[in-house]
């Protein structure tokens, strides 16, 4: 299992929210090309860029810091936040992302989401598919920066797409994001074992090494974490064994 660090960003400047809350900010010191060369150095081979203001206003907002990201080479970077559009896409791309996520039209506009998927790959799309618990348990999806649906099941909205044709999927357990609070192991154990054909990334609660450990047992492919690496919780020598590129201790 890969371990992916995040960056998280508004207004250029890496930040994280609590359960997507704008108002529950927590900004970090850290330039954003600071810490690319950081979890370079780490041995990272993806990033995970969010750009927080596209996710609330549904346009990218973050273009030229997200360029320069991806001008710096040595890691891949996997970039959302208000992606809704093909020429959208087709920027990032051509600005040397790897990977484009689609979070809000991946449920409301299928159709052309899975247009999209067939023009550029599906190793170039990521479904962002963020999800709140009901009170049966079932993960309903939230979009538009989480404040909108829940109508529809996580379930639901994979059944929409053809069998096969999606190849990645990041799933965000909304109520563990950046509260540190462990990750919903129990939620990805079932997303594997009823779409095993998809490359599984694990989003949110994750609070050190034994969450990675208990992640990569579920069966997801990646986990994504921002305030755990940010924080230092997780050390340089516990991420080696999900950082493929990282050096042998000396």
């Amino acid at each position: 299992m890969l371990l992916i660090p995040a960056i998280d960003l508004r207004q250029g400047r890496c930040v994280r929210l609590f359960q997507g809350d704008f108002d529950a900010e927590t900004r970090y010191p850290h330039e954003p090309i600071e810490l690319l060369e950081h979890y370079r150095s780490l041995g990272a081979l993806w990033l995970h860029v969010v750009d927080l203001d596209g996710a609330r206003d549904g346009a990218p907002a973050n273009r030229q810091v997200i360029a320069a990201l991806a001008a710096r080479g040595g890691v891949r970077l996997q970039v959302g936040g208000g992606i809704r559009r093909s020429e959208t896409i087709e920027e990032l791309l051509s600005a040397g992302v790897q990977r484009v996520v689609i979070g809000s039209a991946a449920v409301q506009s299928p159709r052309e989401v899975r247009e999209w998927i067939g023009r550029f790959g599906p190793e170039r799309i990521c479904l962002a598919l963020d999800v709140r618990l009901d009170e049966q348990g079932e993960p309903r999806v939230r979009t538009h920066g989480w404040r909108e649906g829940g109508a529809q099941s996580l379930w639901d909205v994979l059944a929409s797409y053809p069998h096969g044709s999606v190849r990645h999927v990041l799933c965000t357990d909304i109520a563990r994001d950046g509260a540190l609070a462990g990750p919903n192991c129990a939620l990805y154990r079932t997303a594997v074992a009823r779409f095993p054909d998809i490359a599984w990334q694990a989003s949110g609660g994750v609070r050190d090494a034994g969450d990675l450990k208990a992640l990569a047992d579920v069966g997801v492919i990646a986990a994504v974490s921002g305030k755990a690496l940010l924080e230092r919780r997780i050390t340089a020598e516990e991420s080696r064994s999900f950082l493929p590129d990282a050096s042998s201790p000396a």
